[in-house]
């Protein structure tokens, strides 16, 4: 598999105006770039599978089940599947790198 540009996909996604983009997809892991813009809200809810976040730019708070984080470029975050987990009080365009074990369906 080539290697994968994160610019490349972040044009994409500013240009389609979609928050989230897979980039990769095998049996047990998928990859995405995940966007979600100062001020909004984000959408998602649990997923049927364990996820990691590599924040690569922006600043925000999640919450994590009855937890609360600050996130920073660099945070790399765990959540366990099926665990309601949302970003918020997003103060910098939050940019994210997200892998999925396994592949999300």
């Amino acid at each position: 598999m080539a290697p994968t540009n994160i610019a490349r996909i972040r044009d994409s996604l500013i240009a389609s105006g979609k928050l989230y983009e897979e980039f990769i997809r095998v049996p047990d892991l998928s990859v995405g770039l995940y966007r979600l813009a100062a001020g909004s809200e984000d959408p998602q809810g649990p997923h049927n599978e364990d996820e990691i976040y590599h924040v690569v730019s922006g600043r925000a708070k999640i919450r994590i089940g009855e937890e609360q984080h600050p996130v920073e470029p660099g945070d790399v975050i765990y959540v366990e599947k099926l665990i309601e987990h949302k970003f918020f009080d997003i103060t910098e365009d939050l940019e994210l790198v997200v892998f999925f074990a396994p592949a999300e369906t």
